[in-house]
């Protein structure tokens, strides 16, 4: 997260863009903000309607709305799609970034069931930069400004950057060692989070990309497929750690996260396999 990702992000950006590409890249911007937009309503609406209880709410919207795109979006955008794809990942990872500390931090902390009714929170702007979204901006910084940068330097950072594949896979392992899957269990607020994430979002992303091919600016079809995979990618893998921190049912969240991630893998290949049909 602070050394191999942000190299591997910088590398990526100063090698497949340029000041033509980067503004091409709006379309996806537009798209995928609309797609947020829209997932934290319908998420919204069906806490109220299912009345998900307190402690639950916080991790029902983010579980919908917020993808875990670094430690299992990043690699499998790579092996699916390959390096040419990092352009589309990264409008996806820089909203989801903003998305999750900007607003769905919001929501996670004033569900605290402890918390007294009209006392404020306190934001957290240092959360809005992780170190990967600072690589990504100085890497925009170099491009813009056409910084020339050393081929050695590229070639370390490339290095230091292939790690980051197989690492977030490692990882993904551990976690779902960690949890153990004998602890899934599905209950009714569990399904719901997960039909919001692997068909709700996806829906949507499909949905904008069909209508918004008359009015909205037109994508590759390599940006299409990118903007779709990404959003049936499974729930954040430090959700329970931010509901903790507001003392919500970390129990919930620890279970939404590795059912999600369990699940993705008969979820993908029917994603890309609509996705390729469809679009």
């Amino acid at each position: 997260m602070n050394i191999a990702l942000p190299a591997s992000i910088f590398v990526s950006v100063l090698k497949y863009l340029n000041r033509q590409k980067l503004f091409g890249l709006t379309g996806g911007l537009i798209y995928a903000i609309i797609c947020f937009a829209l997932s934290y309503l319908f998420a919204w609406i069906l806490c109220k309607v299912l009345r998900i209880r307190k402690g639950r709410r916080g991790t029902f919207i983010n579980a919908i709305t917020n993808a875990n795109t670094i430690f299992i979006g990043l690699p499998l955008n790579i092996a699916l799609f390959g390096q040419k794809s990092m352009p589309y990942f990264l409008i996806y990872y820089v909203l989801n970034t903003v998305s999750t500390w900007a607003i769905g931090v919001f929501f996670i902390s004033s569900d605290d069931p402890t918390e007294q009714k009209g006392k404020q929170q306190k934001f957290n702007w240092k959360k809005l930069l992780p170190a990967p979204l600072v690589g990504f901006l100085i890497a925009l910084i170099c491009l813009l400004v056409e910084v020339p940068i050393p081929s050695w330097i590229t070639a370390v950072l490339s290095m230091v950057g292939g790690i980051v594949t197989p690492m977030s896979l490692i990882y993904i392992g551990i976690i779902l060692a960690d949890a153990g899957l004998k602890s899934i269990h599905l209950d009714r607020d569990t399904i719901w989070a997960l039909l919001g994430r692997f068909i709700l979002v996806p829906a949507l992303m499909m949905i904008l990309i069909f209508v918004g091919a008359n009015w909205l600016p037109t994508l590759t079809s390599l940006a299409k497929q990118t903007l779709v995979v990404q959003s049936a990618t499974p729930a954040l893998a430090v959700l329970p750690i931010l509901v903790g921190e507001s003392h919500g049912d970390v129990q919930y969240a620890t279970n939404v996260v590795t059912t999600s991630t369990v699940l993705f893998v008969i979820v993908v290949p029917l994603v890309l396999e609509i996705t390729q049909i469809l679009i």
